[in-house]
């Protein structure tokens, strides 16, 4: 019994070289894939996710299920990240190859609808995740940051008119109170 537990069918080697291979051909994909995967901004995203991590476990422990090839798999994958996120730390060129870079969609009030497309967001996803806004031409600037939130900054004179209307309502409310 013990020995099925620990014992390792495919080399240690194998057991190392199966998870940086799987680590490394997801860093790609989900690069390549766009912000919105990282950022899990829906439960399409969220599926795909679950299904990758299901799809690619057995390429990553192979035909062995002994506790110690799992333990392998995992420390592996372990340090391959921290690598990875050191070298990232310390090189800029690195950082922007594998982690990215925020994406401007909206400058100075004009979409670019090339990024847009290329993110799959519509003008919809931007008025959504622009709390206020009741359309496309209320955003002054989008930003896609690189964990796949959308920041978004209004128009100042569109911010100018909903204070006005805000102030206005609490006059109109101290003006009913009669004293």
């Amino acid at each position: 019994m013990w020995h099925a537990i620990f014992d390792l069918h495919p080399s240690v080697l194998e057991k190392v070289l199966r998870p940086l291979i799987i680590y490394g051909f997801l860093l790609i994909a989900l690069r390549l894939g766009g912000h919105r995967e990282l950022g899990q901004s829906n439960a399409l995203q969220f599926v795909l996710l679950l299904s990758i991590a299901n799809a690619v476990q057995n390429g990553i422990i192979g035909v062995d299920d002994s506790i110690t090839g799992a333990l392998i798999g995992a420390i592996t994958l372990f340090i391959a990240n921290g690598v990875v996120e050191l070298i990232a730390s310390r090189n800029r060129w690195f950082h922007q190859a594998v982690i990215g870079q925020s994406i401007v969609l909206v400058s100075n009030g004009k979409v670019n609808l090339r990024l847009l497309k290329r993110q799959r967001l519509s003008e919809d996803d931007l008025v959504s995740a622009a709390q206020g806004a009741n359309s496309i031409h209320d955003i002054d600037r989008a930003v896609i940051n690189v964990n796949g939130e959308i920041v978004v900054t209004l128009h100042k004179d569109f911010e100018l008119s909903e204070q006005i209307k805000a102030l206005n309502l609490r006059i109109d409310k101290l003006l009913a109170v009669k004293p």
